[in-house]
């Protein structure tokens, strides 16, 4: 049981749980019954709040949710009116918690409710935030090893600790989570934004269940997008990356003119190797159209921002959400 020396907010709060929904209407029903038969077991029945985040899905979910929420007083509804990805999702979740802590999990009943409260017991201790490590991830061979993958980048282009997974299961202190959305830009990232604040984080080790009903929704395709946003949005490594390979091909272009002339020099009769040529020159051309790629991505993703794309847009809420529409009208 979480000790009640927690400090409550002004709402009475301890707890935010903020989930993303995305095609799983059929799970939400037997995932709030565990949050909420788990919540009873810490004493925070009645000191917590359940967000849930249709990410504008395009089943039943916010049905469901609406629902939900009209049995449940402590689950409020959010509805985006496009789908704007799961980080997105969360980030129009946490401009909404009253809670001290705060609670990211997905929404497959992966994520075991019953980790809660080992999170937060390691929150009260001091630490910023919690991770929780998978000791048996549920997951496809290819998310396994494109999780190898992004973990290897994480600690190049972010600073990763060694030794820490960037799981979507975490627990974080309401200040963090307070500088974490006063970012605005449209390619939000959770766990860049964390290490970008602080390095007071500890993990907890969980069991991964397997998904309640369905599959994962995350493709090949959406994970590499996941990870260019990680690369592109949060560090400049990819720049530099492209500046080494330019004066790494610069000297080899200097080396091989030298190899050629001397070459020539020396055996005149010696025709000039055809295929030696067009291969240098298209492994040349394929580099420099990748890293003007690059930097075309980083200069896309600035002109949109400048041009104030969203990072969401909520259409509907299942409560009137006093505290940002106070905020909307001091800006006014």
């Amino acid at each position: 049981m979480i000790k009640q020396s927690s400090k409550v907010s002004d709402s009475g709060c301890v707890l935010s749980i903020v989930i993303p929904v995305y095609q799983s209407a059929v799970i939400l029903p037997e995932l709030v019954k565990q949050i909420h038969a788990e919540m009873k077991k810490e004493g925070l029945a009645d000191n917590f709040e359940l967000l849930l985040i249709s990410d504008a899905s395009p089943d039943s979910s916010w049905q469901v949710i609406r629902s939900l929420a009209d049995s449940h007083a402590f689950i409020k509804g959010i509805l985006l009116r496009r789908n704007f990805g799961q980080h997105n999702a969360i980030m129009a979740g946490l401009n909404y918690v009253n809670g001290n802590f705060i609670v990211l999990m997905d929404d497959d009943l992966q994520h075991p409710p019953d980790a809660i409260g080992d999170m937060l017991r390691e929150l009260n201790k001091g630490f910023d935030v919690c991770y929780t490590n998978y000791l048996n991830r549920q997951h496809a061979t290819w998310k396994k090893l494109g999780s190898q993958f992004n973990d290897w980048m994480a600690s190049h282009l972010l600073g990763k600790p060694k030794g820490l997974y960037l799981s979507s299961f975490k627990g974080l202190r309401r200040e963090i989570v307070q500088e974490i959305i006063r970012y605005d830009g449209p390619y939000a990232y959770i766990d860049g934004l964390i290490l970008d604040i602080t390095r007071s984080i500890t993990t907890i080790d969980i069991e991964h269940g397997a998904r309640h009903e369905g599959e994962g929704n995350y493709t090949f395709v959406r994970s590499f997008g996941l990870w260019l946003k990680m690369a592109t949005s949060f560090s400049v490594w990819p720049l530099r990356m492209a500046m080494f390979s330019g004066f790494a091909l610069a000297i080899f272009s200097m080396i091989m003119i030298v190899f050629v002339i001397v070459e020539k020099l020396l055996y005149p009769e010696v025709q000039a190797g055809w295929a030696s040529l067009i291969a240098t020159v298209l492994f040349i051309g394929g580099v420099q159209i990748l890293f003007i790629g690059i930097i075309g991505e980083y200069l896309g993703r600035a002109y949109l921002k400048l041009n104030q794309k969203p990072q969401f847009v909520v259409g509907q809420t299942t409560w009137k959400p006093k505290e940002l529409l106070r905020r909307f009208n001091n800006d006014k």
